[in-house]
């Protein structure tokens, strides 16, 4: 598949003017044409699905069972509530019933047609319209038929290398299901770890005291002449800003050189 691209029906009178309507999950649809690997279908709905987005419309895919088939279901890899509610048709004009912005992918410049623009920014205006969204996407191997092409009013090109813009059809539908997020505000970002505890003053400063032992211990450290080590770990700690999981370590650290000296290492 060759660069992607995305078509729009854009109506610039309307996009100048804010709506009290957004474009959001529920009025956005992603619509395949004449699909011929199953492993595609199912990762788009992978992608619209950690995205947020549910509804997926194919037209005249390569496979009619293509919505149960075995590959299919592994690449949804947990989307399966996508296929179930996705629906099969016979034409794009029906797939685009009831959308009132429909964007596409076109595989090849054309002689004429609509004008191109980076999707985030388009997406960007159409989060402040009325509009119920269509995404388009052609066969892996064909694209988009002239007569969908110019049936549209914008044109939006995904940013690639120019000299190789080729994606799997699953990627360029998860790349613009994220440039479409972004631009209706994104997901926050759920931390994986909890929080660590950070040690207060007093648990650093008891430390400071614990490793100097130990380093005068291992006969690192002149109590006569300490020079400015002490405060120099001082900072470096500081700068860290240690945990109290991190204080326990280098506490640890500090009693293996005590023993070290004791014979008990």
């Amino acid at each position: 598949m060759a660069r992607p691209r995305i078509i729009a029906h854009f109506s610039p009178e309307r996009a100048c003017v804010p709506s009290p309507f957004t474009v959001d999950s529920s009025r956005t649809r992603f619509i395949l044409i004449q699909t011929s690997h199953p492993g595609n279908v199912g990762a788009t709905a992978r992608a619209m699905k950690v995205m947020g987005f549910s509804e997926l419309v194919l037209v005249r895919p390569r496979f009619a069972d293509v919505l149960s088939q075995e590959e299919t279901v592994a690449m949804a890899s947990g989307a399966a509530d996508i296929l179930a509610r996705a629906r099969i048709v016979d034409s794009l004009a029906e797939a685009l019933e009831g959308v009132s912005f429909a964007c596409a992918t076109a595989m090849t410049p054309r002689d004429f047609g609509p004008p191109t623009h980076a999707p985030r920014p388009l997406f960007e205006q159409l989060a402040a319209s009325e509009h119920r969204l269509g995404l388009v996407f052609g066969s892996e191997r064909y694209g988009m038929s002239n007569e969908d092409v110019y049936r549209c009013h914008a044109v939006l090109s995904i940013p690639t290398h120019p000299d190789y813009g080729s994606l799997n059809l699953a990627q360029a539908v998860q790349l613009l299901a994220y440039d479409l997020r972004q631009a209706l505000g994104g997901f926050e970002v759920q931390a994986r770890t909890a929080a660590a505890e950070l040690a207060d003053g007093q648990a650093v400063q008891g430390l400071l005291a614990h490793l100097e032992q130990g380093l005068v211990a291992i006969d690192y450290l002149d109590p006569a002449a300490p020079k400015k080590l002490m405060p120099r770990l001082n900072q470096l700690f500081n700068r860290a800003q240690l945990t109290v999981e991190e204080v326990h370590i280098l506490r640890g650290l500090a009693r293996a050189m005590l023993k070290t000296r004791d014979g008990k290492g």
